[in-house]
């Protein structure tokens, strides 16, 4: 299996979680070997898509690059993975991706529509060695050597429309479409409210985001999935690790993970060459990789 990219340019426009103020982006075919760009257009600024250029993570994946910086790139690179893309160059119009519906189906939807192609250089991937995991207290992130790409995660919620959830997805691309991509980020209105006060959230609606009060959902529509809460938190994960810069086979698993645990986490496996190997797809890998991206 060959590297990918896509086929042609991809244009859009979006409204950003906290300006609240429409972001043009731009995604843009990218040479093999050259990995997940992104470019700042208002600054003429460079960043990519690696651990090193982590910023922040205290409510999204943020990454930046001589004090710019760009917010919330998890629901795009996760997109991005899925469809199984090594090189891209993503030109955003200000500090922060757009929301669009809160999930990364809309994203997926336009790679979908231009579709990907064949590089000429090999695919790459990470194969994991040893388990490697990352604690907070009760919370925790880690990832273990497995045969498939799988990813398990739970969380449990004091409140009474989450609670406890878990979910297993065995990655394929159309596994993440069918019962991922669609699955939005969420927040409580008490927060959204503290955050608009810091001149912050003042995109969030309840077009782009699941919102709760102290006792139920307010989106008159209610949710796309019983379990949407925990689906999310597995399509944050996927973008969060597209950040190691290959697709990885390995089993992951959290509870009550977070964008920062699973920072730490892509830090810890690669702090080391004995939790992982890279390797060139030979038809032993290439079958399973295949199949998953088909």
């Amino acid at each position: 299996m060959k590297q990918l990219t896509i086929k042609k340019k991809i244009e859009g426009v979006g409204i950003g979680l906290h300006k609240g103020e429409p972001i043009p982006f731009s995604f843009h075919p990218l040479e093999a070997n050259s990995g997940i760009v992104f470019y700042r257009t208002d600054t003429k600024t460079y960043i990519e898509a690696t651990p090193e250029n982590v910023v922040n993570t205290m409510m999204a994946t943020v990454i930046g690059k001589e004090g710019n910086n760009i917010s919330t790139i998890e629901h795009l690179l996760s997109a991005v993975y899925a469809f199984g893309i090594d090189n891209l160059l993503i030109k955003i119009g200000a500090s922060e991706v757009p929301v669009m519906d809160g999930s990364s189906a809309s994203f997926a939807m336009m790679i979908n529509e231009v579709g990907v192609q064949e590089q000429h250089a090999n695919k790459k991937v990470m194969i994991l060695e040893k388990e490697v995991e990352v604690r907070d207290g009760d919370k925790y992130s880690k990832i273990s050597p497995d045969t498939i790409s799988q990813f398990l995660f739970s969380v449990d919620f004091k409140h009474p429309a989450i609670g406890f959830q878990k979910y297993h997805l065995n990655f394929s691309k159309k596994n993440y479409l069918d019962q991922i991509s669609r699955a939005r980020t969420f927040g409580f209105l008490k927060d959204v409210q503290m955050l608009r006060a810091q001149n912050l959230a003042l995109g969030a609606s309840l077009e782009n985001a699941i919102v709760l009060d102290d006792k139920k959902i307010i989106n008159e529509d209610g949710l796309r999935f019983g379990n949407e809460f925990v689906r999310h938190k597995i399509l944050d994960a996927i973008g969060d690790l597209a950040l190691l810069g290959m697709p990885y086979i390995g089993k992951y698993e959290s509870h009550a993970g977070s964008h920062h645990l699973n920072h730490l986490l892509t830090k810890e496996i690669l702090k080391s060459t004995e939790n992982y190997r890279v390797e060139e797809f030979d038809k032993v890998i290439d079958a399973t990789f295949s199949k998953a991206y088909a």
